[in-house]
């Protein structure tokens, strides 16, 4: 895919950045992650392991979140300075409840959720779910929008059954024929792979994006907090993961092998698979035509517009520019 486009966005500001920290001693910044490490979380670590958040001026500490509402929670009480996680949750509690965080920039531009299945399931396209058995992760994000993208295709919720279990049994339960499919992010395809080979089947994943789920997805969040009183880390900082990022699409063997360095128990090669099933998510048509880092008002309007409904809300009940940082 081509990258030049978004090298050249990014060069300048990260020059810009990186001048103002010059000469002064490393900022330490706390970086919440949104859930386990693993290699869709790579590009924190490739920035710290390969040094560009220290040429940044930035001590950067990794942190491990549980879920995308659990580091809103944590960037609003101060507990984090900076972390990653779904853009729905980050609406959800700025509708609900004000919540003093704000989304930096978009890290996913398109949504990661999709049904992974076998090529002899029946499941070809979303309609052929009516009539099948799947499973989710109990606490998926993806449960909340699972039928409304439903019903937007003129599907029956209540046509297909959907067990919600813990989500180390979801490959398994795919492998062995106790599902016909399962509701995952496309992040974590590789691991579905080897469980399927050893039973003869073949992966198939059905992306949600594809069925008119549009929207952002995982994307960088700070508080309110912080940009009144850390700007200048902010600037220096968004730059600085913008630049690991390219650089880690360019090299998923070494995002993996920074990965591992820090977090010893991870598979390399799975963590560089995933990674690599995460950049399509981040460099696609609309990053190519939008630019990194950058919130399409029409596109943040559609991902405000499936949590409203998801919620209840009207529309008018927020303004979802408001939830994004001014000058992303």
């Amino acid at each position: 895919m081509k990258q030049t486009t978004l090298k050249k966005l990014m060069i300048s500001a990260f020059a810009v950045a990186l001048s103002t920290g010059v000469g002064r001693a490393a900022d330490a910044v706390t970086f919440m992650i949104d859930w386990l490490p693993a290699g869709d979380k790579a590009a924190v670590y490739y920035g710290v392991e390969k040094g560009i958040f220290a040429d940044a001026g930035l001590d950067v500490t990794v942190a491990i979140g549980r879920g995308s509402s659990d580091v809103v929670t944590k960037l609003a009480t101060g507990a984090a300075d900076v972390g990653t996680g779904g853009l729905s949750a980050l609406l959800q509690a700025v509708a609900a409840e004000d919540a003093p965080v704000k989304a930096l920039m978009p890290i996913y531009t398109k949504q990661p959720d999709a049904i992974f299945t076998t090529s002899d399931s029946g499941i070809e396209t979303l309609k052929d779910v009516a009539g099948k058995k799947l499973a989710t992760a109990t606490f998926s994000s993806s449960n909340v929008s699972w039928p409304l993208v439903l019903e937007a295709n003129g599907i029956d919720p209540a046509s297909v059954e959907v067990l919600k279990v813990d989500p180390g049994a979801l490959a398994p339960m795919l492998a062995t024929g106790q599902v016909d499919g399962t509701i995952n992010w496309l992040t974590v395809a590789p691991a579905y792979m080897a469980p399927l080979k050893e039973v003869g089947k073949t992966f198939k994943a059905v992306p949600w994006s594809e069925y008119g789920y549009e929207g952002y997805g995982l994307s960088l969040f700070t508080s309110d907090r912080m940009i009144s009183e850390r700007p200048d880390v902010l600037k220096r900082l968004v730059a600085a993961y913008q630049k690991a990022t390219l650089a880690a699409i360019d090299d998923p063997a070494g995002a993996a092998a920074a990965l591992k360095a820090m977090v010893p128990e991870v598979d390399e090669q799975v963590a560089k698979e995933q990674w690599e099933a995460s950049i399509p998510l981040m460099v696609n048509e609309i990053s190519e035509a939008d630019g990194m880092g950058v919130f399409n008002p029409e596109l943040l309007k559609a991902s405000w517009g499936w949590v409203a409904k998801a919620q209840g809300y009207e529309m008018d009940k927020l303004d979802p520019v408001t939830a994004i940082a001014a000058g992303s």
